[in-house]
């Protein structure tokens, strides 16, 4: 037990120095180094130059050496309890100038050697092996220390003389198993220390008459008190206790690891009541025996709070109403009784005194302080983690107390039941803690009209009902860790500027309760399965604006739960256009894209006479799907005609004239459409036909041929044949000069052909004609022989 509460103390004094030097660290976490509980034999050779905390408690070290530390330089806190040390020369710190912290104890060690070097503001070799005090002249020279931590089996005042002109704020003593042999009472008058933390020996009863009474302590603590029955611990322990008196500075006395009887109990309070200590402390206490009834004087007292904390009892047959009597009549503020199994408290004989009561742990029920009307004085109640489970009556029970104005009742079974009627709470109620119950969405009918904090956290609480009693004083809401859907709403608590409402249910928040209100100054909403869509955008929006200055948490507790793609994704993260949620925006977007679209292909349409082409290839697929009707035999036919000749109405009698008789005189077969056209089929199959089975066509082109839809028919074929087939069977013959402004829209395709394709020009001179017919005849000429050569081969 002795060692259990050293460790924690020795730990909250570690973690606070390490927190005031991590405050006082910009980059802390480059220099702490923490391995321990690692099995290490030997201080770590790979330790960074920057190191500047650095823990290898608990391990197997057992020697310190210079060279271990020599590089870290930067080393400010070195903790080193819990090992195997048996011998130390703190001269091997001497390069370690800013070293302020040095925690050895609990190892081994028998015998140290100072430095004057060395100048420290925590030194801990408690728990060691020391038979004489490790008290150096050196420690003298240490100006700065605040606490010393010591161990011996025996005192000596002449081994507290170097320190003696030292200020020390915090001195623990821990004395060995044989400590008393050779005791010297008075060896702790020459100490100068404003706390005082002694551990007496463990495994025996208490049999010292130190004097623990140092002049300049105000707190005083005492560990391990054993006072069997029919010993004469009591006696010894009485005689230690009344010396105190000599310190009139004295106002804390802290006593730990008790055991001993009821009796001796009851009297230690009643010692003590009348000494100068103003805060009592008992912790740890086992008891035994019968208590014999007998006054308690409550006269003449300096006490203003005592705290008694985990007794166990192994009375069956103990008179609890004698007890709670002198608890309850007890005339000091503050009073304090923690898991010591507690089942009842009677209320004061008459008006209390008490300001804070602390009943914490215990096993109250409801029927605590039932029609207690003698704590009107009363500011601070807690009753957390009893047996409480009607709301209602503990509401009842507060109705008494004019003056309460905190109450914790948390980590109980309570509950309400809205059946039951109005709760009674006093008026004067400004903070509530009913926590970890087991409370549901009725309890928001049952609560103090006048509350400003409210604490509601860990229960069973789905929604806020809007129909409920104005609570227009509450400023600070903690509904964490419940299965609310959505966030309260502020016309119900107008004043509210704290709200705590996370781990709970809440998906799809809106952004409402951020923009009316007005009054949230923090605000802490993580770790809810936010559901990433549309209806969370704005929310996000708001949040963002207002998260630098009232959102707890933000970003890293602000998380997508939904969809599947966004899971883990910081909300800050989350984006959404405005035109995939907003259905109206959407929809005319898409109308006006739809519209722009229509217009632009009608716009092309009439621009490139597409109606045109879509009758072309009707025509088209028409005769195609004939062909593939047609049998196989009739298809396979060979080519007819050496040319198809195409040209306009208005310039057939040039073609007549001039263009046959030039061909045909050289035994050339030219197909025309006045005694080459089937009777029977259509003009576009007769025209497919005819280009089909000709080597060569040949466009006429004049002003007439571009205002014949006809010629335009033929044409398309024309081209259409020229990419299907992969051969160069075009001739274009210019008539007549043909002005491009003059070629319709619909004509592109006569426009590319005449800027890509060299095309003969009719010459208006007779000279010129000659070489035409030659040029013409020699380009079919040519045509011919190369096929006749592809036939013959084949």
């Amino acid at each position: 037990m002795m060692k259990t509460n050293s460790s924690i103390f020795q730990f909250a004094i570690i973690f606070i120095l390490i927190l005031e030097i991590r405050i006082q660290l910009s980059e802390e976490s480059d220099f702490l180094v923490n391995r321990s509980k690692t099995g290490l034999f030997h201080i770590p050779k790979d330790l960074s130059l920057k190191t500047t905390i650095l823990d290898i408690s608990q391990n197997y070290i057992s020697e310190l050496q210079t060279s271990d530390i020599l590089s870290l330089s930067k080393l400010r806190i070195l903790i080193v309890s819990h090992n195997r040390i048996q011998y130390l020369d703190i001269s091997v710190f001497k390069f370690n100038q800013e070293l302020e912290y040095l925690d050895l104890s609990h190892n081994e060690l028998g015998r140290i050697f100072c430095h004057p070097t060395v100048n420290l503001k925590h030194l801990d070799l408690s728990f060691n092996a020391f038979d004489d005090l490790p008290i150096c002249k050196e420690f003298g020279n240490m100006s700065q220390l605040e606490f010393l931590g010591l161990s011996a089996t025996q005192l000596q005042k002449s081994s507290m003389l170097p320190i003696a002109p030292l200020h020390i704020r915090k001195v623990l003593l821990v004395l060995g198993d044989t400590y008393g042999k050779k005791e010297d009472p008075e060896s702790l008058q020459k100490l100068n220390t404003e706390s005082l933390h002694i551990v007496f020996p463990t495994r025996k009863e208490f049999s010292f008459t130190l004097d623990v009474s140092v002049s300049t302590a105000v707190s005083l603590e005492l560990s391990n008190i054993k006072c069997v029955p029919d010993g004469n611990g009591w006696s010894y322990f009485q005689n230690v206790l009344s010396k105190l008196q000599k310190n009139s500075r004295l106002s804390s006395l802290t006593l730990n690891n008790i055991e001993t009887t009821w009796n001796f109990f009851i009297m230690l309070l009643q010692l003590v009541w009348h000494t100068s200590i103003e805060y009592f402390s008992i912790s740890n206490v086992k008891l035994q025996g019968y208590l014999d009834f007998r006054d308690f004087d409550y006269s003449d007292t300096s006490l203003k709070a005592l705290s008694i904390h985990q007794v166990v009892s192994n009375a069956f047959n103990l008179p609890q109403s004698y007890i709670y009597k002198i608890f309850s009549n007890m005339n000091i503020q503050n009073f304090t009784v923690f898991g010591t199994h507690m089942v009842h408290m009677v209320c004061p004989s008459q008006i209390s005194p008490f300001l804070h009561l602390d009943f914490s742990n215990n096993l109250l029920t409801d029927v605590v302080f039932k029609n207690c009307r003698n704590l009107i004085k009363l500011e601070t109640l807690s009753l957390q983690m009893n047996q409480l489970k009607e709301l209602a009556s503990i509401a009842q029970m507060t109705n008494e107390m004019k003056s309460l104005q905190q109450l914790d009742i948390s980590q109980n079974s309570l509950r309400y039941d809205e059946n039951e009627g109005n709760c009674s709470w006093t008026r004067s109620l400004l903070s509530l803690n009913i926590s970890s119950n087991i409370l549901t969405d009725s309890v928001f009918r049952c609560l103090p009209p006048k509350v400003k904090v409210l604490d509601l956290h860990n229960n069973r609480i789905r929604s806020i009902p809007k129909p409920i009693m104005k609570l227009e004083d509450l400023q600070e809401l903690n509904v964490a860790s419940n299965s609310l859907a959505h966030f309260p709403d502020c016309g119900t608590f107008n004043r509210l500027s704290v709200l705590i409402i996370d781990s709970n249910s809440i998906s799809n928040p809106s952004a409402d309760f951020l923009q009316s209100c007005h009054n949230i100054r923090s605000i802490s909403a993580g770790n809810n399965p936010f559901q990433c869509t549309c209806e969370l955008r704005e929310f996000v929006q708001s949040l963002g604006q207002v998260a630098s200055k009232v959102v707890e948490g933000w970003p890293d507790s602000y998380k997508c739960d939904y969809p599947e793609n966004y899971k883990g994704t910081l909300l800050k993260d989350f984006h959404v256009s405005q035109l995939s949620c907003n259905t109206t925006l959407l929809l005319v977007t898409i109308g006006v894209a739809v519209l722009v679209f229509t217009v632009t292909v009608t716009a092309l349409c009439i621009y490139f006479d597409l109606p045109w082409y879509l009758r072309m290839v009707f025509q088209w697929t028409q005769t195609r799907r004939r062909a593939r009707n047609t049998p196989l035999e009739e298809l396979q036919r060979t080519i007819q005609f050496h040319a198809f000749i195409s040209y306009s109405g208005h310039d057939s009698a040039w073609v007549k004239s001039e263009l046959l008789p030039n061909l045909e005189k050289e035994e050339l077969r030219i197909c025309l459409h006045e005694r080459n056209f089937i009777p029977g089929k259509s003009i576009v199959e007769n025209i497919i036909n005819c280009i089909e089975e000709s080597y060569k066509s040949i466009f006429v082109l004049s002003p007439n041929f571009v205002q014949s839809e006809w010629c335009h028919y033929e044409l398309y074929f024309a081209h259409h044949n020229l990419f299907h087939e992969g051969s160069n069977n075009l001739i274009l013959i210019l008539l007549e000069p043909i002005p491009q402004y003059s070629i319709p829209s619909s004509y592109h395709k006569l426009k590319n052909l005449m800027a890509q394709r060299t095309y003969l020009e009719w010459p208006k001179e007779k000279s010129k004609h000659g070489l035409f017919w030659a040029n013409l005849r020699a380009s079919i000429n040519i045509k011919l022989r190369e096929q006749a050569k592809k036939i013959d081969h084949t």
